[in-house]
């Protein structure tokens, strides 16, 4: 007899939901950690009376109510709503693209104008065809907004010219032709009164949890330790990269204390020009209204992923996607191991979309017991 019936390799948003929902129907559990806290890159820790989102922000948004429900079981959340910022050169834009953004950067009034500008471009550019990201941009908002709030940071992010990228990263981009600085166009958005940790917490009410254990420095007895094992890891670690390396985009965090009460007044200002070398500043404290008379922000700065390293998000490029597929049959015929959330399953899943594969995949499980 195993000593458990699940392993859940990971304490991220998918491990602690389905550790939770499998304890609530009496399954005994064990969740195994490589870092020395739970809740993965959802974790905050109060400083200074902020709560410091310790791997980038986290805004919850959702269409789902279920989803939406379900989180508030485990927290209040306020009703922030998510309006960034943009700074190209010193000159600053609303995000998403909205007629605040076009007055700011034309100085048109209406809608008409607005989009007459960015028709003109799109024609002046001709593009019927986009081979790559910068074309398929050009073809959807036009030369002004690209070069001013699109090339510069997604070449950042990605690490690469947006030449070079395939086009279908950008399908679509959000256009308002009203004054809307709303990111999101989800029904529900916000962030948790008292920071996500709280969450993590008591999700994992109950359950045995053993912090900074690395699966892979004695795979053979935690395969061996549960009847399943749930492994939110990196899928082709878990498979000792036997196909070859899938690809993943690496952070870095550059935190600072500054004393001042306000640094930026906004959460989240997205540098969009080229030579800035972070993609934006998180000032942490705006995002529940924090009294302090200090202020934390947080430089975040994307980077090349190299073993050994935290991996944050995958690239699911056409290349990547075709190799995932071979580790995903592999995956498929397992019979006692599942894996899940973002590495697990290789994608760019926001928090909602981790929620609802956690549930689905208890669903499935307790179909099978």
């Amino acid at each position: 007899m195993a000593d458990y019936d699940y392993l859940i390799v990971g304490a991220g948003l998918f491990g602690c939901v389905f550790a939770h929902e499998m304890n609530k129907v009496g399954k005994k559990c064990l969740v195994i950690e490589r870092r020395n806290h739970i809740g993965g890159n959802i974790f905050t820790l109060e400083m200074f009376g902020i709560n410091v989102h310790k791997y980038g922000a986290h805004i919850f948004h959702t269409d789902n109510k279920k989803i939406w429900e379900y989180i508030n079981e485990f927290a209040d959340f306020n009703r922030y709503t998510n309006s960034p910022v943009a700074n190209f050169n010193g000159q600053l834009y609303n995000l998403p693209f909205n007629m605040n953004t076009f007055y700011q950067m034309w100085g048109t009034k209406t809608p008409e104008e607005a989009k007459e500008i960015i028709e003109k471009q799109k024609k002046e550019a001709n593009i019927q065809n986009p081979k790559n990201l910068e074309e398929q941009a050009i073809s959807l908002v036009g030369r002004d907004i690209y070069e001013k709030l699109v090339e510069g940071y997604t070449e950042k992010q990605w690490g690469k010219k947006c030449s070079e990228l395939p086009s279908f990263i950008i399908k679509r981009l959000p256009v308002r032709f009203t004054f809307d600085n709303n990111y999101f166009n989800d029904l529900y958005q916000g962030i948790p009164i008292g920071g996500y940790t709280q969450i993590a917490e008591k999700l994992l009410d109950g359950i045995e949890v053993k912090l900074e254990v690395d699966f892979f420095d004695d795979k053979e007895k935690w395969l061996n330790i549960a009847d399943k094992i749930v492994f939110t890891g990196m899928i082709d670690e878990f498979y000792d990269y036997c196909f070859g390396e899938l690809e993943y985009r690496g952070l870095e965090f550059e935190e600072e204390t500054l004393d001042m009460e306000n640094y930026q007044g906004n959460a989240v200002i997205n540098y969009t020009d080229s030579k800035t070398p972070f993609t934006r500043i998180i000032e942490h404290k705006h995002f529940d209204n924090a009294q302090s008379d200090k202020t934390v922000i947080t430089r975040e700065y994307p980077k090349t992923w190299v073993k050994g390293e935290e991996a944050y998000y995958p690239v699911n490029d056409e290349k990547n996607t075709k190799l995932f597929q071979e580790y995903k049959k592999k995956a498929d015929n397992e019979e006692n191991i599942i894996f899940g959330g973002r590495l697990g399953q290789y994608q760019y899943y926001d928090m909602w979309k981790v929620i609802y594969e956690a549930l689905n995949v208890v669903q499935e499980e307790l179909k099978i017991i």
